[in-house]
């Protein structure tokens, strides 16, 4: 039976993961490389699946010989093929770390509305092709900021309504939540023993917070300065969710302060819009429409 572990948890408390090997998507700033970083530290190996891949080279250089470099571009499809069917071995953990946040509209090569195209759909299509070489668990990244999300079936991508940068965020990180919680569905009823879990940073001081193009980028530079914590704080609860050797499927994991929005990571609870098994079913089909990746299950 799972227990916590004593607060505080750090970077001290991960297990030795010599003869591991995680995938980390997003490694090249931010909470993407503060778990990289971590996880090398404790001998894991590591892929760093990343569009700048001179930047990933760099960092992998920094890191030593158990850092390596694939490119992946989750608003290209073809890059997500691409990098799976180039992807040899197996890997015990693949972290969906990658994201956008609040970003002027634009849409993927594909043709989806970015946010949810590069933090929901490039994920789910990259996890289902690679489902077949995880061998213990997927951790998919979300948000407290979920918890403002809805999620429209029928007009996922903003053909129809107009497109609100905050809003479209929310739905993806409801989306990304929602696939990890359906994804352990899925687990079970087919009797695997892979898990899933979810986690999220809380307010963490990245430069996620630099790219909405407006003036929102200033002001969340002097929230950052006030109120966050830092981005290796903010990678802990990921950490957590894809090293603690009894955590179970379908967790998920955050700070455990006021509003968890800093603090020891912990499980936390989510929204009952997030544990809705209608929708999450629905959600999953139309992923497969769009993405056309189904899971080996």
């Amino acid at each position: 039976m799972f227990r916590t572990p004593p607060a505080p948890w750090t970077t001290a408390d991960i297990p030795p993961q010599q003869g591991r090997t995680v995938i980390v998507t997003g490694a090249t700033s931010g909470l993407g490389l503060e778990t990289t970083r971590a996880l090398v530290h404790v001998g894991a190996r590591v892929v760093l699946a990343v569009r700048d891949t001179t930047r990933g080279e760099q960092i992998a250089a920094e890191l030593g010989g158990a850092a390596s470099v694939r490119r992946l571009d989750l608003a290209d499809l073809t890059s997500v093929r691409e990098f799976a069917a180039g992807f040899e071995g197996t890997a015990d953990v693949l972290v969906n770390n990658a994201g956008l946040m609040a970003v002027p509209f634009s849409r993927t090569t594909d043709g989806f509305e970015t946010q949810l195209g590069v933090n929901f759909l490039g994920h789910f299509a990259l996890t289902g092709l690679l489902a077949d070489r995880i061998t213990d668990r997927v951790v998919t990244l979300s948000s407290v900021m979920h918890r403002i999300g809805r999620i429209d079936l029928d007009d996922l991508n903003f053909e129809r309504r107009r497109y609100e940068r905050w809003t479209a965020y929310g739905q993806s990180k409801l989306a990304c939540l929602m696939f990890a919680y359906e994804l352990e569905h899925r687990f079970v009823a087919a009797g695997s023993r892979l898990r899933s879990t979810a986690a999220h940073p809380g307010y963490a001081a990245t430069n996620l917070q630099s790219r909405t193009e407006s003036f929102q980028d200033a002001l969340m530079g002097v929230l950052n300065t006030l109120f966050a914590q830092s981005g290796a704080a903010g990678a802990l609860p990921a950490l957590f969710a894809a090293t603690v050797p009894d955590l179970p499927g379908g967790a998920y994991i955050g700070p455990d302060g006021i509003g968890e929005a800093r603090g020891n990571p912990r499980p936390v609870g989510s929204t009952a819009a997030s544990h809705d098994r209608r929708v999450q079913r629905a959600l999953w089909e139309r992923a497969e429409e769009l993405t056309r990746v189904t899971f080996p299950l």
